[in-house]
Protein backbone atom coordinates (compact mmCIF):
# COMPACT_ATOMS: atom_id res chain seq x y z
CA UNK A 1 0.00 0.00 0.00
CA UNK A 2 3.24 2.50 0.82
CA UNK A 3 5.76 1.50 -1.08
CA UNK A 4 8.34 3.67 0.84
CA UNK A 5 8.10 1.06 3.61
CA UNK A 6 9.46 -2.44 3.37
CA UNK A 7 6.37 -4.28 4.31
CA UNK A 8 2.93 -4.33 5.04
CA UNK A 9 3.62 -5.37 8.73
CA UNK A 10 5.39 -2.16 9.18
CA UNK A 11 3.31 0.12 7.80
CA UNK A 12 0.87 -1.28 10.47
CA UNK A 13 2.80 -1.11 13.20
CA UNK A 14 3.75 2.23 12.79
CA UNK A 15 0.25 3.34 11.86
CA UNK A 16 -0.97 1.70 15.38
CA UNK A 17 1.93 3.46 16.99
CA UNK A 18 1.84 6.69 15.10
CA UNK A 19 -2.06 6.95 15.39
CA UNK A 20 -2.42 6.02 18.92
CA UNK A 21 0.40 7.92 20.35
CA UNK A 22 -1.08 8.19 23.57
CA UNK A 23 -0.61 4.68 24.36
CA UNK A 24 2.52 2.35 25.43
CA UNK A 25 2.25 -0.60 23.99
CA UNK A 26 3.54 -4.10 24.93
CA UNK A 27 5.40 -6.16 22.61
CA UNK A 28 3.15 -9.02 23.07
CA UNK A 29 0.20 -7.00 22.51
CA UNK A 30 0.97 -5.66 19.64
CA UNK A 31 1.44 -9.19 18.42
CA UNK A 32 -1.50 -9.90 19.34
CA UNK A 33 -3.16 -6.39 17.94
CA UNK A 34 -1.63 -7.18 14.12
CA UNK A 35 -1.70 -11.39 14.58
CA UNK A 36 2.50 -11.86 13.99
CA UNK A 37 4.71 -13.40 16.78
CA UNK A 38 6.11 -11.47 19.27
CA UNK A 39 9.56 -11.81 17.75
CA UNK A 40 8.59 -9.96 15.03
CA UNK A 41 7.45 -7.01 16.50
CA UNK A 42 10.44 -7.24 18.82
CA UNK A 43 12.74 -7.11 15.97
CA UNK A 44 11.12 -3.89 13.75
CA UNK A 45 10.43 -2.55 17.40
CA UNK A 46 14.47 -2.80 17.79
CA UNK A 47 14.92 -0.77 14.41
CA UNK A 48 12.31 2.13 15.17
CA UNK A 49 13.81 2.84 17.78
CA UNK A 50 17.23 3.11 16.80
CA UNK A 51 15.98 5.58 13.90
CA UNK A 52 14.38 7.28 17.10
CA UNK A 53 10.18 6.69 15.59
CA UNK A 54 9.60 4.74 18.71
CA UNK A 55 10.76 5.51 22.27
CA UNK A 56 11.39 2.03 24.43
CA UNK A 57 10.81 1.96 28.02
CA UNK A 58 10.87 -1.31 30.52
CA UNK A 59 8.96 -2.25 33.22
CA UNK A 60 10.02 -5.13 34.93
CA UNK A 61 10.11 -8.28 32.26
CA UNK A 62 7.24 -5.66 29.94
CA UNK A 63 8.77 -3.93 27.26
CA UNK A 64 6.50 -0.86 26.45
CA UNK A 65 6.88 0.77 23.00
CA UNK A 66 5.11 4.26 21.98
CA UNK A 67 5.16 6.90 18.88
CA UNK A 68 8.08 9.54 19.30
CA UNK A 69 5.83 12.14 18.35
CA UNK A 70 8.95 14.58 19.22
CA UNK A 71 10.86 13.31 16.22
CA UNK A 72 11.40 14.93 13.38
CA UNK A 73 9.80 13.19 11.16
CA UNK A 74 6.23 12.47 13.15
CA UNK A 75 4.02 14.64 12.09
CA UNK A 76 4.49 14.29 8.26
CA UNK A 77 4.72 10.14 8.94
CA UNK A 78 1.48 10.40 11.28
CA UNK A 79 -0.26 12.23 8.01
CA UNK A 80 1.78 9.68 5.55
CA UNK A 81 0.59 6.99 7.94
CA UNK A 82 -3.68 7.70 8.53
CA UNK A 83 -3.57 8.47 4.70
CA UNK A 84 -2.20 4.63 3.92
CA UNK A 85 -2.49 2.38 6.94
CA UNK A 86 -4.53 4.43 9.38
CA UNK A 87 -8.18 3.07 8.27
CA UNK A 88 -7.19 -0.66 9.72
CA UNK A 89 -6.00 1.37 12.84
CA UNK A 90 -8.79 3.72 13.66
CA UNK A 91 -11.64 1.55 12.47
CA UNK A 92 -10.32 -1.29 14.23
CA UNK A 93 -10.59 0.77 17.58
CA UNK A 94 -13.74 2.44 16.64
CA UNK A 95 -16.10 -0.16 15.21
CA UNK A 96 -14.83 -2.96 16.68
CA UNK A 97 -16.49 -1.05 20.12
CA UNK A 98 -19.57 -1.10 19.18
CA UNK A 99 -22.69 -2.88 20.76
CA UNK A 100 -24.03 -5.21 18.60
CA UNK A 101 -21.07 -6.06 15.84
CA UNK A 102 -20.94 -9.32 14.42
CA UNK A 103 -18.27 -8.37 11.82
CA UNK A 104 -16.54 -5.65 10.27
CA UNK A 105 -15.18 -4.59 6.46
CA UNK A 106 -13.44 -1.79 4.81
CA UNK A 107 -14.48 -2.29 1.26
CA UNK A 108 -14.15 -0.32 -1.70
CA UNK A 109 -11.34 1.07 -3.10
CA UNK A 110 -9.18 1.16 0.15
CA UNK A 111 -9.82 -2.62 0.54
CA UNK A 112 -8.68 -3.02 -3.21
CA UNK A 113 -5.34 -1.24 -2.79
CA UNK A 114 -4.64 -2.93 0.51
CA UNK A 115 -4.93 -6.43 -1.43
CA UNK A 116 -2.68 -5.35 -4.31
CA UNK A 117 -5.26 -4.30 -6.73
CA UNK A 118 -3.86 -1.28 -8.78
CA UNK A 119 -5.58 2.15 -8.80
CA UNK A 120 -5.65 6.15 -7.68
CA UNK A 121 -5.25 6.33 -4.13
CA UNK A 122 -8.47 6.17 -2.44
CA UNK A 123 -10.68 8.99 -1.41
CA UNK A 124 -12.72 7.69 1.89
CA UNK A 125 -13.16 4.50 3.05
CA UNK A 126 -16.19 2.34 3.33
CA UNK A 127 -17.24 0.37 6.14
CA UNK A 128 -19.93 -1.78 6.29
CA UNK A 129 -20.83 -3.39 10.13
CA UNK A 130 -22.67 -6.42 10.15
CA UNK A 131 -25.34 -6.83 12.97
CA UNK A 132 -27.64 -5.11 15.10
CA UNK A 133 -25.81 -1.62 15.77
CA UNK A 134 -27.49 1.49 16.62
CA UNK A 135 -27.19 3.55 13.47
CA UNK A 136 -26.76 6.91 15.54
CA UNK A 137 -23.78 5.47 17.33
CA UNK A 138 -22.32 4.00 13.85
CA UNK A 139 -22.40 7.46 12.44
CA UNK A 140 -21.06 9.37 15.45
CA UNK A 141 -18.22 6.24 15.22
CA UNK A 142 -17.88 7.37 11.49
CA UNK A 143 -17.52 10.90 12.37
CA UNK A 144 -15.07 10.46 14.55
CA UNK A 145 -13.04 7.68 12.03
CA UNK A 146 -12.89 10.97 9.41
CA UNK A 147 -11.54 13.32 12.03
CA UNK A 148 -8.85 11.26 12.77
CA UNK A 149 -8.17 9.64 9.22
CA UNK A 150 -8.36 13.01 7.67
CA UNK A 151 -11.03 11.76 4.88
CA UNK A 152 -14.45 10.69 4.41
CA UNK A 153 -15.91 7.41 5.83
CA UNK A 154 -19.24 5.90 4.41
CA UNK A 155 -20.55 3.09 7.18
CA UNK A 156 -22.98 0.67 6.06
CA UNK A 157 -25.19 -1.29 8.63
CA UNK A 158 -26.71 -4.82 7.59
CA UNK A 159 -28.30 -7.23 9.32
CA UNK A 160 -26.27 -10.64 10.06
CA UNK A 161 -29.45 -12.42 8.09
CA UNK A 162 -28.91 -10.02 5.37
CA UNK A 163 -25.33 -10.78 5.02
CA UNK A 164 -25.56 -14.38 5.13
CA UNK A 165 -28.41 -14.50 2.99
CA UNK A 166 -28.26 -15.90 -0.56
CA UNK A 167 -30.79 -13.20 -1.78
CA UNK A 168 -29.45 -11.12 -4.77
CA UNK A 169 -29.06 -8.09 -2.76
CA UNK A 170 -26.90 -5.84 -5.42
CA UNK A 171 -25.25 -3.53 -3.22
CA UNK A 172 -23.97 -6.92 -1.09
CA UNK A 173 -23.21 -8.92 -4.21
CA UNK A 174 -20.62 -5.91 -4.98
CA UNK A 175 -19.55 -5.74 -2.31
CA UNK A 176 -19.13 -9.32 -1.80
CA UNK A 177 -17.24 -9.97 -5.12
CA UNK A 178 -14.42 -7.46 -4.12
CA UNK A 179 -11.73 -7.62 -1.52
CA UNK A 180 -12.59 -6.75 2.00
CA UNK A 181 -10.50 -5.77 4.75
CA UNK A 182 -11.90 -7.65 8.36
CA UNK A 183 -12.13 -4.98 10.78
CA UNK A 184 -10.21 -5.94 13.56
CA UNK A 185 -8.34 -8.74 12.48
CA UNK A 186 -5.41 -6.70 10.69
CA UNK A 187 -4.31 -8.82 7.85
CA UNK A 188 -7.07 -10.48 6.06
CA UNK A 189 -8.35 -9.54 3.33
CA UNK A 190 -10.84 -11.58 0.85
CA UNK A 191 -13.31 -11.51 -2.03
CA UNK A 192 -16.03 -12.05 0.66
CA UNK A 193 -17.16 -13.63 3.61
Amino acid sequence: MLPLLRSPFLGELLAWLYLHPETDYSVTELAGILHVSASTVSREAGHLAGAGLVTETRRGNLRLLRADIDHRLARPLTEILALSYGPAAVLGDLIGSLDGVEEAYIFGSWAARYAGEPGPPPQDVDVLVVGDVDEDDLAERARAAEHRLGREVNAHRVSVAAWRSTDEDPFLGSVRSRPLFTIGDGHEVAAGP
